[in-house]
C-alpha cells in the first residue's frame, strides 16, 4: 500500500513538474535573463551617452547627456519593476493561488500599509517631478537641503531613480537622500559655472597695478591650451570686494564649464599668487 502511494505520489510531482514547475522554472529563468537584458541595453546606451559626452560640444551636449543618462537609469527599474510584479503573479497563479481572490484582502493590507506608504509615494512623486523637470541629472555637482537636517549634502550626483538620489561627496563618501525629503537643490554645475576668486591685498597696494596683474593672469589662463577648453571666456576682475583698514579683496571671476569652476579656481589661485608674489606684493589668494 506504501509503495502504491508513494508511486502515485511521485507520479503527481513528476506530472506537477512537467506542467506548471517546468513553467515556474521557465518564467524564473526568463525574468533573471530580462533583467539582464535590460541592465546591458542600459549599460551601452549610457556608455555612448558618455562617449557622445567626450566627443561633441562640451557645453551643449552636458545638459542632453545629464538628462538622458539619469532618464536610461529610471526607465530600467521601472520596467525592471512592472515585469517582475507580472512574473511574481504568473507564478502565484501556476501554485495554486486564486489572485482575484487575494483581490480583498490586498485592498484591506493596502488600505493599513497605505500610511506607512506615504512616504515612499512622496518619494516617488518628487523623483517623476526631478527627472521631468531636469533639475539635476547623472554627474552634477549639486547642493541639497534635506527635511530635517541642519546640514546640506553636497556631492556629485552618481544615480537618480524614481525613490533616491546618491550624491558622493569630495571625501569619498555616498550620501543617499529620499527624494520626498529634498526641500532646495541648488546645482553648481547647471549650463555653466563661475570660479570665483577673492584675492586680499594691502590697504596701501597700487589697484591700478594689482587690475593689470590680475587681467594679464586671465589673458594667460585663456591662452593656455590646458585650461582654455574648461573657459568659456577669458577670466575678468569685477573689482573691490571687500575693504577693511588693513587690507581689501579684489574679486576675479570666470565662467567655466559645468563642474570644472574648482579645478580653474585652483589653478587660477596658483597663478594669481605667483604673478603677485613676483611683483613683491605678499598675499594669499
Amino acid at each position: 500500500m506504501g509503495s502504491v502511494t508513494s508511486f502515485a505520489l511521485g507520479e503527481s510531482t513528476t506530472a506537477w513538474l512537467r506542467s506548471s514547475g517546468l513553467e515556474i522554472v521557465l518564467l524564473i529563468l526568463g525574468a533573471m535573463l530580462f533583467g539582464r537584458f535590460v541592465s546591458f541595453v542600459r549599460d551601452r546606451i549610457t556608455s555612448q551617452i558618455d562617449a557622445s559626452f567626450r566627443g561633441g560640444d562640451a557645453l551643449v551636449r552636458t545638459e542632453a547627456a545629464k538628462h538622458r543618462h539619469a532618464l536610461a537609469q529610471v526607465l530600467t527599474w521601472v520596467i525592471l519593476t512592472i515585469a517582475y510584479v507580472l512574473v511574481g503573479v504568473e507564478v502565484l497563479q501556476r501554485l495554486g493561488f486564486q489572485v482575484t481572490g487575494l483581490v480583498a484582502p490586498a485592498a484591506v493590507l493596502g488600505a493599513a500599509l497605505g500610511f506607512g506608504a506615504q512616504r515612499i509615494v512622496q518619494d516617488i512623486l518628487a523623483g517623476f517631478f526631478l527627472i521631468t523637470e531636469r533639475q539635476y541629472g547623472f554627474g552634477d555637482v549639486v547642493r541639497i537641503s534635506v527635511t530635517g537636517s541642519a546640514e546640506m549634502a553636497e556631492g556629485t550626483v552618481e544615480d537618480v531613480t524614481l525613490r533616491i538620489t546618491t550624491l558622493r561627496n569630495s571625501d569619498g563618501e555616498v550620501i543617499i537622500v529620499p527624494n520626498g525629503q529634498i526641500v532646495k537643490v541648488t546645482n553648481l554645475s547647471k549650463d555653466w559655472a563661475r570660479a570665483a576668486i577673492d584675492v586680499p591685498v594691502a590697504a596701501g597696494a597700487d589697484l591700478t597695478r594689482v587690475n593689470e596683474i590680475l587681467h594679464q593672469v586671465g589673458a594667460e589662463a585663456f591662452a593656455d591650451p590646458r585650461l582654455e577648453p574648461l573657459l568659456l571666456d577669458q577670466p575678468t576682475v569685477m573689482g573691490v570686494e571687500d575693504l577693511a583698514m588693513d587690507k581689501m579683496s579684489i574679486r576675479m571671476v570666470a565662467r567655466t564649464l559645468p563642474g570644472k569652476q574648482f579645478e580653474v579656481g585652483r589653478e587660477l589661485r596658483v597663478r594669481v599668487a605667483s604673478a603677485l608674489r613676483r611683483e613683491g606684493m605678499s598675499e594669499t589668494a
